[in-house]
């Protein structure tokens, strides 16, 4: 999608102490994988970022969101207009303006998503304005975050596989995550592989990506559990909380349930929480309608006693996650890696297991590199 310039609404000016939003640029960009990429239940070979940057005040605040080139439209011809000669500071206004905005169009799915990338630079744009990294804006309450390694993807053989969550469990990460689900009698063969190949001391992760029945999942649950697998991701599907409970409640001691990265808002999390189907509750800024929604969905988990993880986008979650309170970890996703290294300057880089952000920084830190992104523009 190309770079698009949008004419301020005509609605009355923001008051005299306001920062307007002079324009919003919205694209998109499709980045090939390194290699065939799969889960237990869908295939992909390419990744789109819609990018968002927003200028107000002599600065421009970027966003973005993993998700498809139509919701770069919706952002471009819906979002963006309605933002532009808003206020820069009023971002809690403006997200409800856009929420309002979407309301026949359906809270969930693309157009959560457009909003996200919108309200990401929102944020990254008033951290600039006050020349302060965004962690410290919203409040830091640690200084670095621990991460797991996550990739170990269903179309790997078990040689790519082993080789991959080894290495970074040779980096000193701590944890690491593989898919399962797409062919459930050789998981357990795959899971061993991988155990095989970190060894010992370090936490693995499975994801079934809901790819498994109740009473299948329950049976390799015991199974993985054998093989000291510390945390698994929907087993089941994220819409059956009862499922989840279910596993929940019959899994091996010291392996924990997580589930929540399709969740678009609050009454989301909430169901998800209310009915104990969760251990740890994942969100995704790029979907549940940016920061503004990962911070609330944060504040859910405090109030249910309950840590929250944050799911993929490692760069666009790092500032946020530093002022979470009940923050477990951050997923440090392969392919958006990847994407986030090709695209933007910045990107921190895990040491020891932990990402720290650079508070030399304003903002999130990251500036987008125009001239080696552009390839990939669609």
């Amino acid at each position: 999608m190309a770079r698009t310039e949008v004419v301020p609404a005509a609605e009355a000016g923001p008051s005299s102490d306001a920062v307007r939003i002079e324009r919003v640029e919205v694209d998109a960009y499709t980045v090939p994988t390194d290699l065939p990429e799969s889960d237990g239940t869908l295939q992909w070979s390419a990744t789109t970022m819609v990018l968002v940057r927003i200028f107000a005040g002599g600065k421009c605040g970027l966003g973005f969101s993993y998700a498809d080139r139509s919701c770069a439209i919706l952002a471009h011809d819906l979002l963006a207009p309605l933002i532009t000669g808003g206020d820069a500071w009023a971002i809690a206004s403006l997200w409800q303006e856009m929420l309002r905005a979407i309301r026949n169009l359906g809270r969930s799915g693309i157009a959560s998503m457009a909003i996200a990338a919108i309200d990401n630079a929102l944020w990254d744009l008033k951290a600039r304005l006050l020349d302060l990294p965004l962690a410290v804006l919203l409040g830091a309450a640690r200084e670095r975050v621990p991460v797991y390694g996550s990739g170990g993807f269903t179309s790997y053989s078990d040689a790519q596989l082993s080789e991959q969550l080894g290495c970074w469990a040779g980096a000193g990460i701590g944890r690491v995550k593989m898919k399962v689900g797409r062919e459930p009698a050789r998981d357990v063969v795959r899971v061993k592989a991988a155990r095989d190949a970190i060894g010992p001391n370090v936490e693995l992760f499975v994801d079934a990506n809901g790819a498994y029945g109740r009473k299948q999942a329950l049976a390799l649950a015991d199974s993985f559990g054998r093989l000291g697998v510390a945390w698994y991701e929907e087993p089941v599907s994220s819409d059956d909380l009862e499922g989840l409970r279910l596993i929940r409640d019959h899994a091996p001691p010291g392996m924990e349930i997580a589930a929540g990265e399709y969740g678009y808002d609050q009454a989301y999390f909430r169901r998800m929480l209310a009915a104990g189907a969760v251990d740890v509750l994942q969100a995704d800024a790029t979907r549940c309608a940016g920061i503004s929604g990962f911070m609330r969905a944060a504040a859910l988990c405090e109030a249910f006693g309950l840590p929250l993880s944050s799911h993929c986008a490692p760069s666009m979650h790092l500032h946020a996650a530093l002022a979470v309170p009940c923050l477990r970890h951050m997923e440090y996703f392969h392919d958006h890696v990847r994407i986030e290294h090709l695209l933007f300057d910045g990107v921190a880089t895990p040491r020891h297991g932990l990402l720290q952000a650079d508070l030399s920084r304003s903002g999130m830190g990251l500036e987008f590199k125009c001239a080696d992104a552009r390839r990939y523009q669609v």
